[in-house]
């Protein structure tokens, strides 16, 4: 995976879910957000 930092790997995810093409790369971001113990999702 390229290396990004903490933010870009949230904005990622969050574009890719709205988006809903790619369920790898989907996957893949979360995998890595969870590893990471990041919140990708803001608390409303």
């Amino acid at each position: 995976m390229k290396i990004m930092s903490n933010e870009q790997l949230v904005v990622s995810y969050r574009d890719a879910l709205k988006s809903g093409k790619e369920k790898e790369w989907i996957k893949i971001l979360k995998q890595e957000i969870e590893r990471r113990g990041l919140k990708p999702i803001k608390n409303r």
